[in-house]
Order: C-alpha cells, then structure tokens, then sequence
C-alpha cells in the first residue's frame, strides 16, 4: 500500500517571513529616527501585517509576498512624512 503524497509546500510564504523578519529589523531601529511613539506605531503596524502573513500562509501562499513590500512602503511613508511634518530627526 503507498503512502499518500501531500501538496507540497509553498515557498513563498517562507520567503514573505524572511522579508517580514528584514522589515521587523527596519522598525525596531527606527528609534534613531523617531520618538516612541512613532516606534510604537511602526511596530503595531508590522505586528498587523504579521499576522495577515499567518493568516495567509495556507490560503494565499503568493499573496504574502506582498506583504513585506507593503511593510517597506509603510515604514518609509511614516518616517518620511514624521520628519516632513512632525520634525523627527536623528
């Protein structure tokens, strides 16, 4: 009797946490740009993204790549329009 084969298991969304772990390393020293509370709303931000990335590993595996793309985006937005409007410096 053969054993049964099983869907193979998807690579991107291994790649989506590799990209997802970059993007946590870019947050967390976001603390030489931005204040606490701008750190603790980067972080909130990426902790949300995060779990869309459990949330999609099964059912959307292509889909979560393009969440450390977003997570680039936004870290970049927040800290470009705080020193633009709120005069967060290093």
């Amino acid at each position: 009797m053969a054993i049964p084969q099983r869907d193979k298991a998807s690579p991107w969304p291994f790649l989506a946490m590799i990209g997802m772990a970059g993007c946590f390393f870019l947050y967390a020293v976001s603390g030489l740009l931005a204040p606490w509370y701008g750190i603790a709303l980067l972080l909130a931000i990426w902790v949300g993204l995060f779990v869309v990335a459990v949330r999609w590993w099964t059912p959307h595996p292509r889909l979560t790549l393009l969440l450390p793309v977003v997570a680039l985006v936004v870290w970049f937005v927040v800290l470009t329009l705080g020193e633009l409007l709120l005069d967060w410096t290093a």
